[in-house]
């Protein structure tokens, strides 16, 4: 009999990373060595682990950071580069989202509209096709999806519930009810049941909400999340809302989850706008949990609070206070691979 197809979980073991290199053919280009850097240390700590995939525009771009990433000390075993043409480098919501079929796979390429139509993304909604060309997955099918969705805006336990944001899915889907959308991502993600927020958005991000700024399953009965404790902060009813629905929810057995709540960095202002400094967006390795930081006091708080979470977990903080000038973090620039997956 065939095996049936499941959505793993970010715990579950990994072949390696998928990231996009900025350029300056890229919205990075005012900012580009800073961000570079983000790269650069995140390229190292990945390669403490595993392997890391760099999708590069051209052979320069190749060149240039390979040579960056040796002279950082990344493990250049550990390293492979794949050209392709993209429009930016939010590889969470146009890289692959990918389904387990026994040793076989399946890579969903659902339809990337630039978070609802905001940016210019054709390239980026071609991407999957383009690394399916390049010969980097062989043991999985690539099935295109007629559906906007970015892997940012949802999150698996690996046992069949879906964590995401009505504010996110309903912006994509204005004309579909909220049991329309749930039967969709049921459907494709091979889902059993979908768990609902309405409330949390962050200033500064420009996803509707994605669920990876705000919740993220650590275990199969436990949820971190980024609160507020900070009364006088534009975010602190909200967020005390998402808590308290968080609270709410219920395991498959019927219990409350295990609850982690991320400390509150101070407001970052950058050119007078409110950056989303948010430390949900982190990313599950092997052996490891990378932490973006911000180069604020609560960065070691919630460096705790991740170790309680992930208690067999390295956790490895990254300088991400670059990226969210882009409305992004570490999470967002990152799509983890399972293992088994690559040629």
């Amino acid at each position: 009999m065939p095996m049936s197809l499941r959505f793993p979980a970010e715990w579950e073991p990994q072949d390696a990373v998928l990231i996009a290199w900025p350029h300056a053919g890229t919205d990075w280009a005012e900012r580009l060595a800073e961000v570079e850097s983000t790269y650069v240390a995140l390229g190292v700590a990945i390669t403490r682990f595993q392997r890391l995939v760099i999708i590069v525009a051209d052979a320069a771009l190749e060149a240039h950071a390979r040579g960056l990433l040796a002279a950082a000390g990344a493990d250049p075993a550990r390293l492979r580069f794949v050209h392709a043409a993209y429009d930016d480098t939010w590889l969470r919501d146009s890289g692959p989202i990918t389904l387990r079929e026994g040793e076989a796979f399946r890579l969903l390429d659902f339809r990337f509209t630039g978070w609802g139509g905001k940016y210019g993304a054709a390239r980026d909604d071609a991407l999957i096709s383009q690394l399916v060309a390049a010969g980097l997955f062989t043991r999985a099918k690539h099935q295109r999806i007629d559906f906007a969705l970015e892997g940012g805006g949802i999150e698996t336990d690996g046992a069949g519930t879906l964590l995401t944001t009505w504010q996110c899915l309903h912006e994509r889907h204005p004309g579909l009810t909220r049991q329309e959308i749930a039967w969709q991502l049921e459907n494709a993600l091979q889902q059993q049941r979908v768990l609902w927020l309405d409330h949390g958005a962050l200033d500064g991000d420009d996803t509707d909400a994605h669920i990876d700024t705000l919740a993220r399953f650590a275990a199969r009965d436990a949820i971190v999340f980024q609160d507020c404790d900070d009364p006088a902060d534009s975010h602190y009813a909200g967020l005390k809302a998402m808590a308290a629905e968080l609270a709410a929810l219920r395991t498959t057995d019927n219990r409350p989850y295990r609850l982690y709540p991320l400390p509150w960095a101070r407001p970052i202002i950058d050119e007078g706008r409110r950056l989303a400094a948010s430390y949900a967006n982190f990313l599950i390795i092997n052996g490891a949990v990378l932490m973006p930081a911000y180069g604020d006091r609560a960065d070691a708080a919630a460096a705790v609070m991740l170790g309680n979470a992930f208690p067999n977990h390295a956790i490895v903080p990254v300088p991400c206070r670059p990226l969210i000038w882009q409305n992004g973090s570490l999470h967002c620039i990152t799509m983890q691979l399972p293992a088994g997956l690559l040629a």
